[in-house]
């Protein structure tokens, strides 16, 4: 079995009027614990009224990293500077690299804010290497059938398969790096396993519902954070539940963090100011 390090829980973390439960970091677990997965907020669930006026997040600069943004209800708008831009629906997905940098909005759809309706999104951040940090931006949006699914346990454990493999099942993201991600859903009693090689790092996050990972009960809005010790990671729900899980192999490199920019040291994080001031990372009239 794979050695549990310890069990997280998000700290709640409103952004004006929107639910948010930020999983990492946070003072239990720095940025820099689950290499190359550095920043997870989940926002959500909540219902909206009609002629509400949707997400708050509007024209803002990222270089360095890549978003992995989760639609699980409701929808979601993307607008960026390289002409990337598509409205995703509940159960898709959008991957963005930033890479060199742009700028992007994310907000709801004028449907959504006109008709309101219920609204729970999950964002993670993936760091990427140095030698991948000013790759050209990238962005792409899959609808729900877009992405590959799977099933184990005779239909009691369904996952949507993001990009590298699950059991054998291959994404629908082809990443710059061994990036695996997945997004799982368990029926009540539902059983996963999986054998992961012990140098990778491993990401767990209960979204809904309660699970024992490894025996050890976990509930909705905690991240488990392993070892390098053992390979095998067993998952038994004990009500129905969402599941976000990934594995990839650490980078291992020292990097800054400061705003919406990660680079790998403080003089990147300057000149990545200086570019975006300068409007070398395009225009913010989105």
């Amino acid at each position: 079995m794979k050695v549990i390090k310890a069990n997280h829980k998000a700290v709640y973390e409103p952004i004006a009027d929107l639910v948010t439960y930020r999983a990492m970091p946070t003072s239990a677990i720095p940025m820099n614990a689950l290499d190359p997965f550095i920043f997870l907020n989940h926002h959500g669930w909540q219902e909206y009224k009609a002629g509400n006026a949707g997400l708050p997040f509007g024209p803002h600069p990222h270089r360095g990293f890549e978003t992995v943004t989760f639609i699980l209800e409701g929808d979601l708008t993307h607008k960026d500077s390289g002409g990337g831009g598509s409205t995703i629906k509940e159960g898709g997905v959008q991957w963005m690299t930033a890479g060199s940098g742009l700028v992007h909005a994310e907000i709801s759809s004028e449907e959504f804010k006109k008709t309101g309706g219920p609204l729970e999104i999950l964002q993670l951040w993936v760091n990427l290497p140095a030698k991948h940090k000013m790759v050209a931006p990238k962005y792409v949006g899959l609808q729900k059938d877009d992405i590959p699914t799977a099933s184990w346990d005779n239909g009691n454990v369904t996952a949507q398969v993001i990009s590298g493999t699950l059991n054998g099942v291959k994404g629908k993201v082809e990443p710059l790096t061994d990036i695996h991600l997945a997004n799982l859903t368990f029926k009540t009693g539902g059983k996963f396993s999986i054998s992961i090689d012990n140098d990778k790092t491993v990401f767990l996050y209960v979204v809904k519902g309660e699970v024992l990972i490894n025996g050890e009960d976990t509930k909705m809005h905690h991240i488990v954070e392993f070892t390098h010790e053992g390979k095998m990671i067993e998952m038994k729900a004990l009500t129905d539940s969402i599941v976000l899980f990934g594995y990839a192999t650490p980078f291992r490199e020292p990097f800054v963090s400061y705003g919406p920019f990660v680079m790998n040291t403080q003089q990147e994080i300057m000149q990545a100011y200086e570019d975006y001031n300068q409007g070398k990372f395009g225009s913010s009239d989105l």
